[in-house]
């Protein structure tokens, strides 16, 4: 770890952070580091207080530990996520691409290895807390209030997805950040590398699954009427296009 500097990031301020960690050492450990500097902390050992905790408490992230007593990690990022779009970042001490895969596909927006370093586990909760609460960089796409493409309807103030019917569909941070990536450029093939490039760093490494994962999660939600041309399309041995009009206003 690091030694602290004593600047307090300006995000940090007002965010409050759930730690669930069943580990007594690493979650007094994890949880100095965030109030040192300059979160607010709730830390927990389970499942079962961290509903209660949420319960009557504001969060902006969850920081959720795999190995739990009780609910695993996983199976309480699928409630989370069955109940709305809260950040969650997993922790584990499993490196396996089969358990980062298992939690992006399950709706995490991020996946730490343990052990971690002090400045990674900040500047990923930074780069997290910035998606959730800052707009989009103001680009051609991104002036415009509305997206429209094939029906569907993205309000970049609300961050709000309507489908053709007019339904509200629930995105996680990662979804919305990739899925604006496509709008910003429709009809052209983009790569891993350049997907994770324009969506700013939110995966971890263009070697693993975790774009084609978040892009699979992606292409479900926007699944088209059976017979229809699918909206986002794989270019085999390049990448993925997004295979409609965008219309802006």
């Amino acid at each position: 770890m690091v030694p602290k500097t004593g600047k307090v990031p300006p995000a940090a301020e007002a965010a409050h952070i759930l730690l669930v960690e069943d580990d007594d050492g690493m979650r007094v450990l994890v949880a100095r580091i965030l109030r040192e500097s300059g979160y607010r902390v709730s830390a927990c050992r389970s499942g079962a207080e961290m509903w209660s905790l949420l319960s009557d408490t504001a969060v902006d992230l969850v920081l959720l530990d795999v190995m739990l007593p009780g609910p695993s990690g996983f199976d309480l990022l699928r409630a989370l996520r069955a109940k709305g779009t809260l950040p969650v970042i997993m922790l584990s001490a499993r490196n396996e691409e089969a358990d980062r895969v298992l939690g992006l596909e399950l709706g995490a927006d991020d996946y730490v290895a343990k052990p971690f370093g002090r400045p990674e586990l900040l500047a990923r909760i930074r780069a997290l807390l910035r998606r959730a609460v800052i707009a989009p960089t103001p680009t051609a796409a991104t002036r415009a209030e509305t997206l429209t493409f094939a029906g569907w309807r993205l309000d970049l103030r609300s961050r709000v997805l309507a489908d053709p019917e007019g339904a509200v569909v629930d995105l996680s941070g990662a979804e919305y950040d990739l899925l604006l990536v496509f709008l910003e450029h429709p009809g052209r093939v983009l790569g891993r590398e350049q997907i994770l490039e324009m969506g700013r760093g939110r995966l971890a490494a263009p070697s693993d699954r975790s774009v084609d994962t978040l892009v699979s999660r992606l292409r479900r939600k926007l699944e088209p009427p059976e017979g229809a041309m699918p909206v986002i399309r794989t270019i085999r041995g390049s990448g993925y296009m997004l295979a409609a009009k965008v219309e802006r206003s």
